[in-house]
Parts: C-alpha cells; sequence; structure tokens
C-alpha cells in the first residue's frame, strides 16, 4: 500500500474516531457472513458503528486523536465499536451479542483514556446505564422534599385538622 494511500486511511480513521472517548474492540474475524451482516445492520439501528481496521494504521490514527489506550488491544482481527447512546449501553449491546454469538470475541475497550480487557467491558455492561443513574440522583433530590410534604399531611395534617374543628365549635 502506498504511503499517500495509508496517509489518506489514517485521515479517514482519525475523522471517525475524533471526539470519541470510548471504543470498544471486537474480532468479528470467526463469524459467518450472514450473522457479521445481521450484527452490523441491528447495531446500525441502534446508531453503533463498526469498522474493521488494519491494527496499526488504527494505532496511528487513535494516537492522534488521544485514543492511545486503544494500542494494547489492537492485536489480531480488530473491528472498532462506537457509538449509542453512552458506552454502558453499548458495552450491554455487545456483551449480549457475544452471548448470543459464540464466535464473536470482545477483546477490550478504550474508555475515558483507561484500557479495559473483556473482563472489564463485561463488569462495565452490568453497571447502569445513564438513563438509570439520572433516575436514581432524580429520586435522591426528591426523597428529603417528599419527606416533608409527608409529614405535613400525616402529623400536620392532623394537628390543623384539630385546630380547625376546635375553631368551628367555638362560633
Amino acid at each position: 500500500m502506498s504511503k499517500f494511500i495509508k496517509e489518506h486511511i489514517i485521515s479517514e480513521l482519525e475523522d471517525q474516531l475524533r471526539g470519541r472517548g470510548e471504543v470498544l474492540v471486537v474480532d468479528m474475524s470467526k463469524l459467518t457472513g450472514t450473522d457479521a451482516n445481521r450484527l452490523r445492520v441491528e447495531l446500525g439501528q441502534s446508531k453503533i458503528e463498526t469498522l474493521g481496521v488494519k491494527n496499526s494504521l488504527a494505532r496511528l490514527a487513535a494516537g492522534r486523536v488521544g485514543l492511545e489506550a486503544l494500542s494494547p488491544i489492537l492485536e489480531g482481527p480488530s473491528t472498532l465499536v462506537w457509538g449509542g447512546d453512552d458506552v454502558v449501553a453499548l458495552s450491554k449491546q455487545i456483551t449480549a451479542w457475544a452471548k448470543d454469538l459464540s464466535a464473536l470475541e470482545i477483546k477490550g475497550a478504550a474508555v475515558e483514556g483507561q484500557t479495559l480487557d473483556a473482563a472489564g467491558v463485561d463488569r462495565l455492561s452490568k453497571s447502569p446505564g445513564r438513563p438509570e443513574l439520572l433516575s436514581r440522583i432524580a429520586g435522591l433530590i426528591l426523597t428529603p422534599g417528599g419527606n416533608v410534604c409527608g409529614a405535613l399531611l400525616g402529623a400536620g395534617g392532623t394537628i390543623a385538622g384539630q385546630i380547625k374543628s376546635h375553631g368551628d365549635r367555638d362560633e
């Protein structure tokens, strides 16, 4: 491959990886054509992109855009996977596919500058995602207000009712 072609491919990879904080690496080489196409189509519907890469070119492109954490896991046949709602949702989908298709191998990931191995991706897939964390935070914020309202409506409401009934009796 000529130097001009390599530089063009690296430039395209840089454009696609720029701004990505998390990228998973899988080995899809053992999948049948039908399974690989089904995987790509269904991931594409979730706005998840896949890209088969040559490791040396991917290392250069990743290094140029700040994804040096990918370098240790770019060995052997590699497909980069990124996108989706967040990295937890992405890892959950890829882990589910790996359980469904035994020929799909998760090699690792680069998440916020950290390198994760396959076990790390599996642990990440079991953690709560962004929507669940936001709902937990909202619940924690609303709980004290709910407790105050409950106290006012419970015992406070009873006291207010007693005062009102004494006031009505005196009239």
